[in-house]
């Protein structure tokens, strides 16, 4: 389960540098990467990208009950 948690706390750690772009230079580095959309916009390979990062997330919270 350890290689698990260290996945979910990058993948969780990406999406929060993702949301540090989009709120300081409006880049959805997700969306530039997943087909080079405009900011916000999604599709189905950008979606998955985003749940797995929500996943990944309650996963890294769990993480953080082990350590405590």
């Amino acid at each position: 389960m350890e290689i698990i948690q260290i996945i979910a706390i990058v993948l969780a750690a990406v999406g929060a540098v993702n949301w540090g772009l989009a709120a300081l230079f409006k880049l959805d580095l997700v969306a530039l990467v997943c087909g080079g959309m405009k900011f916000g916009e999604v599709n189905g390979l950008s979606r998955i990208v985003y749940v797995l990062v929500a996943v990944a997330g309650i996963i890294a919270l769990t993480a953080i009950g082990e350590i405590a």
